[in-house]
């Protein structure tokens, strides 16, 4: 019996430790001294060291200590949106557990560090600092979606869709950025779509071809891939009998390069969709 309670003791105590752990958010391993890029991003929980003083009234030089930093670690300064600077001696203490790229790529930074300071942009043109991420993120989504549109021949997102880094095709400004996302939450939250410039920015998306609902795309361009079908297919057997049911062949894909189907439908899987219904 004594044996019993013992480890019942025991065992509530460890409990008591893992409850006291959670609830105070402690953290027992810092980031390592060669971190990776991956892992200096933000996870859903907050760390221990995470740091939430106001960093924009530390001085220029600061500034300038953490930036070159990132440079030396990582030969760029297309700082990923989510990255916070690693809670270790090689990083300025002041900065530890810093949302880097928010800081130092804003109107606010950038008024009161660097306007009117010709000498603090060479240094940082010599460091490669990315002057397109200084742009409101309406203008830099925008910039995102008419190249995405070039690339694609459509703004249909995925919503798993980033940006991805060391790509040409792409504006520095925008590397990285998760799209998708951006664009998923736009449809179902409307974001970026308020105040006075909500039907300009609603006139420029509209302007792009930008789906707002996609149950209703998807739905339409079947329907339209089916009535063309219907069609060809009566007029190739224009002189026999048809039956009143649209047969399409399970494997059948639209063809490209026929001008006889949009080019919207072009490698359109029509067969395979009419299998799902």
């Amino acid at each position: 019996m004594k044996l019993i309670s013992g480890v019942i003791a025991l065992l509530i105590s460890v409990l008591c430790r893992v409850v006291v752990v959670r609830s105070l958010g402690v953290v027992k391993t810092l980031p390592t001294h060669r971190q990776s890029l991956n892992t200096c991003l933000t996870s859903s929980l907050q760390p221990s060291w995470w740091n939430s003083c106001d960093v924009s009234n530390l001085p220029y030089d600061s500034a300038i200590r953490v930036l070159v930093k990132y440079h030396e670690t990582y030969g760029d300064l297309v700082i990923p949106r989510r990255f916070i600077v690693p809670a270790t001696s090689e990083w300025p203490t002041e900065w530890h557990g810093v949302k880097l790229a928010r800081h130092v790529y804003n109107r606010k930074w950038w008024t009161k560090h660097i306007a009117k300071k010709s000498d603090r942009v060479a240094q940082l043109n010599k460091i490669g600092f990315v002057w397109e991420r200084m742009q409101p993120e309406w203008n830099l989504f925008m910039e995102a979606m008419v190249t995405y549109r070039s690339i694609y021949g459509d703004v249909m997102v995925p919503a798993s869709f980033v940006i991805p880094r060391d790509n040409n095709e792409w504006s520095k400004g925008c590397w990285d950025l998760p799209l998708g996302n951006i664009v998923h939450r736009l449809r179902l939250r409307h974001d970026f779509l308020t105040g006075d410039t909500a039907i300009e920015r609603k006139n420029q998306l509209d302007g792009l071809g930008f789906v707002w609902d996609v149950s209703e795309h998807n739905f339409l361009k079947f329907l339209t891939a089916l009535r063309i079908f219907s069609k060809l297919e009566q007029e190739e057997h224009e002189h026999t009998i048809m039956a009143s049911t649209i047969r399409v062949p399970s494997k059948f894909v639209v063809p490209s390069d026929d001008y006889r189907w949009p080019m919207i439908l072009w490698s359109y899987p029509l067969g395979e969709r009419c299998e799902y219904i």
